[in-house]
């Protein structure tokens, strides 16, 4: 038998046709075990070319207004919501876009969250603050910086997916609140800054297990609710809702989450008209061809948001089976165990577990077969494909998910 890694590298291509053929399928499975609501939402269309790393959103002055994210220009791109035509660039002078990651406003002010973060280990983080008066008759401007580290971090060593990460910020009274993006707990925990230049420790207002990447906020205070967008690890977007938000309880309140009817995206900013409608952008996100997913802009209001169904059996739920071109993969709710049932004529000589982009983690070959479940409790939450290998070369996969 040839070497793993070898028959592999000549067989990727033919799992990622696997992946794209059924990744539809498995969503519509996947969907069936949410038991949360789901928000309709109506996708405008493809944003241009410059604003394909679209990372923060404001609606100010009956436009839309954006920027990109880490390494592009400090520039803020107007542009039109339906026609998704740039109608205007704002220059910022004098600084860098190290990880602008949102952008919000108040009365007076525009503010420029450089607050990503991704590897815990920076010491400029920085919030810009750009006069509405300024920022009206000129196509470039000053800012001020408010710059500030987190209370509660006392290690900067470098770490990927770092849970000090952020990208999601919004007005609050007189303070600025940044959510972080937590890559390894999944939650968001709240900070306080003054709205003023300076140099301040941002301090700890709340936290809450959300159960996904926080990536924009959107502050309503004439209903005091705060509402965010994000993605779970496997890149499917949300909305949530804060209810009773006030600068004692930023993160307290009941809190409603739905996912967004979008597919796959990488969901970016959001922000709130004042007639009630939202605006989302989405950043390109391209892993092909398992995911291709352009920077878009979608709109939806609450209204859309539909109530949750209760599941059949809400204190026991269970999954069903899935089964493609002959495999039948199964594994109740919450469980560590994944059943399977091969149904071909053909003797396989190997068996594999893959993840979502296509590499092989896991390898039993023939002699250690055996029809029992397979132990997943080592695999991160996350969607993967059981396979089989044959004689022929041919390959039989089906997603299954580690919840």
């Amino acid at each position: 038998m040839r070497l793993v890694a070898e028959y592999f590298d000549q067989k990727q291509s033919i799992l990622k046709e696997f992946i794209l053929k059924y990744l539809l399928s498995f969503l519509a499975f996947l969907s069936s075990l949410v038991m949360a609501s789901q928000t309709d939402i109506e996708t405008i269309g493809q944003l241009p070319m410059e604003l394909t790393e679209t990372s923060g959103l404001i609606y100010y002055n009956n436009r839309l207004i954006t920027h990109n994210d880490s390494g592009n220009d400090p520039v803020l791109y107007e542009f039109d919501a339906e026609t998704l035509e740039i109608v205007r660039t704002v220059t910022v002078l004098g600084v860098v876009n190290t990880d602008w990651e949102d952008i919000t406003q108040d009365e007076d002010f525009i503010y420029i969250g450089d607050i990503g973060n991704n590897n815990g280990d920076r010491g400029d983080l920085n919030i810009l603050r750009i006069a509405k008066a300024d920022y009206d008759t000129a196509d470039s401007v000053n800012a001020e910086r408010i710059n500030f580290m987190y209370e509660d971090q006392t290690d900067f060593t470098t770490t990927p997916n770092s849970d000090f990460d952020a990208e999601a910020l919004f007005s609050l009274g007189n303070d600025l609140i940044v959510l972080t993006k937590q890559w390894q707990q999944m939650g968001t925990v709240a900070y306080r800054i003054p709205k003023f230049p300076g140099t301040f420790l941002a301090e700890r207002a709340g936290f809450n297990q959300i159960d996904g990447l926080v990536t924009g906020a959107s502050f309503d205070s004439g209903t005091g609710t705060l509402h965010v967008v994000g993605y779970s690890n496997i890149l499917i977007p949300f909305f949530a809702s804060f209810d009773g938000v006030d600068n004692t309880a930023i993160l307290d309140g009941a809190l409603t989450k739905n996912d967004l009817t979008i597919g796959f995206a990488q969901v970016e900013a959001l922000t709130q008209t004042p007639t009630g409608e939202f605006f989302a952008t989405s950043e390109a996100f391209s892993n092909p061809p398992v995911i291709d997913s352009p920077s878009r802009l979608f709109r939806f209001t609450l209204d859309d948001a539909e109530e949750p169904e209760e599941p059949d059996n809400p204190d026991n739920p269970v999954e069903e089976p899935v089964e493609f071109d002959g495999l039948i993969v199964f594994k109740p709710f919450g469980s560590q165990a994944l059943s399977y049932s091969l149904n071909v004529e053909e003797q396989a000589i190997a068996m594999g577990i893959f993840d979502v982009g296509g590499r092989l983690i896991s390898y039993t070959p023939l002699e250690n077969l055996t029809s029992g479940p397979i132990d997943i409790s080592s695999l991160n939450q996350s969607l993967y494909y059981l396979g089989f290998f044959f004689i022929d070369d041919s390959l039989i996969t089906a997603p299954f998910f580690r919840d």
